[in-house]
């Protein structure tokens, strides 16, 4: 790998990039979206969506054929917590899976309130949601991306004392 300039004033270390790949076709792609918003009562949203797609059409049991770019997963997570990122509220929304079944797995999300992201929550989480008590998909959108969301989006800001109201 060649090192590049580094104009990053943050990482003053040298830029490397991934090398050159050999060729290749594209089948898979995950795309995971999260966002933080300070609510008007000062409690915090922090929503995260996970969503599969495929390059190719396939044959589904109970979906008859997912086409090309159509999700074949799509999960919406939403976790209401405090400063202190304990969870008020948490909810959860299967707009596509590859089975029907697939959407009864969000019915314990909502246990989830009580629990602190901090030390613990991955446990906390698994044991509310593990193995046939949730779907996997939104138990690991929860326990990692959604929570990593919260506490770069809530400590930062609680900790910013010359931050102004929404």
């Amino acid at each position: 790998m060649q090192a590049r300039p580094n104009t990053n004033r943050l990482n003053p270390g040298p830029l490397m990039s991934l090398s050159r790949p050999v060729p290749r076709r594209h089948i898979h792609t995950r795309a995971i979206e999260c966002h933080g918003y300070l609510r008007e009562d000062g409690l915090w949203d922090i929503e995260g969506t996970l969503m599969d797609l495929k390059t190719y059409s396939f044959d589904n049991i109970d979906r008859g054929v997912v086409a090309a770019g159509e999700p074949v997963h799509k999960m919406v997570v939403r976790l209401t917590v405090d400063e202190n990122l304990v969870v008020q509220h948490a909810e959860a929304f299967t707009a596509a899976s590859p089975y029907i079944i697939c959407g009864d797995a969000n019915s314990n999300v909502p246990k989830l309130a009580g629990l602190q992201i901090g030390p613990g929550w991955r446990a906390g989480v698994k044991k509310v949601m593990g193995r046939t008590r949730g779907c996997t998909h939104i138990r690991d959108l929860i326990m990692g991306p959604v929570a990593l969301t919260a506490y770069q989006s809530i400590i930062p800001w609680r900790n910013n004392k010359t931050q102004q109201p929404p």
